[in-house]
């Protein structure tokens, strides 16, 4: 999906860095590559028709593979970038936005159509790209069992995946990662979206993927959350909390941001 251009030899195959174990009938997977070059980003954002982050790892990927039954669940950059709204009534309307375009008409000079009104914070409700021949998510009432993943189990595979991640000319960050985490009984995947536009607005957009290896039970949970950015800030103050520092790092602010939608699925693979 995402091609190359003339092999680097400093670049390694994406089949070399795969890193993968099979743990109780799933294949787990994690990649990462450097940020994408000249020509397969020409190539991404033809399809995507939108100018794609300053950072796009385009290469890079977490997947989950139930082998028995063909199962799958990826994450990757081009499909969450797909998700973003790409006609501009989502865009947030500030002065640096018209900034930032400028910018990416530069940055991009040559590519035909590449900068029209969008989405400039890349915000995306990507959940992953779900695959199966028969078997899919369901709406479900059935939430992560917290306390099943408060034990102190060992961890037997752990790995980090940036998709993507842009600093909006300089106004604040907007990033998409992954963190995988597997026991020997079970796995947590969280794939984080993380906007901060200083002044604006703060958003976190959380797809956890939890899986049960000896039930076989899959189960994501979408949570989007978000407020003004003087809010958050006021907020923090109130909790002799340095706002500046903390706003850098979604894991402190987090639990601060109002839910505004939420959604639980579940599926039992055989």
């Amino acid at each position: 999906m995402n091609g190359h251009s003339t092999p680097d030899a400093s670049v390694p195959s994406r089949k070399v860095a795969d890193k993968s174990i099979t743990q109780n009938g799933f294949r787990i997977t994690t990649r990462k590559l450097p940020i994408l070059k000249a020509e397969p980003i020409e190539r991404m954002t033809a399809q995507l028709g939108i100018a794609p982050p300053e950072m796009i790892f385009g290469d890079n990927l977490v997947s989950l593979e139930h082998l028995s039954s063909g199962w799958k669940i990826e994450f990757n950059a081009l499909h969450a970038l797909s998700r973003v709204d790409k006609t501009g009534n989502s865009m947030l309307q500030v002065a640096h936005s018209k900034e930032w375009q400028s910018s990416r008409e530069k940055k991009h000079e040559g590519i035909t159509e590449v900068v029209k009104p969008f989405d400039w914070s890349y915000s995306t409700d990507y959940k992953g790209t779900e695959d199966s021949q028969s078997t899919f998510l369901e709406p479900s009432k059935a939430s992560i069992p917290l306390e099943l993943l408060k034990r102190p189990d060992p961890i037997i595979f752990f790995d980090e995946v940036m998709l993507y991640e842009d600093e909006m000319a300089d106004n604040g960050i907007t990033a998409l990662s992954c963190k995988l985490r597997v026991m020997p009984a079970r796995l947590l995947l969280l794939c984080r979206f993380f906007m901060r536009l200083d002044g604006v607005m703060v958003r976190v957009r959380d797809t956890r993927v939890y899986i049960d290896f000896e039930s076989v039970e899959v189960i994501r949970e979408y949570t989007a959350r978000e407020d003004k950015y003087e809010v958050v800030r006021q907020k923090l103050a109130m909790q002799g909390r340095d706002a500046p520092a903390q706003l850098r790092d979604p894991n402190n602010i987090v639990e601060l941001l109002p839910i505004v939608e939420r959604t639980l699925e579940r599926v039992v693979l055989k």
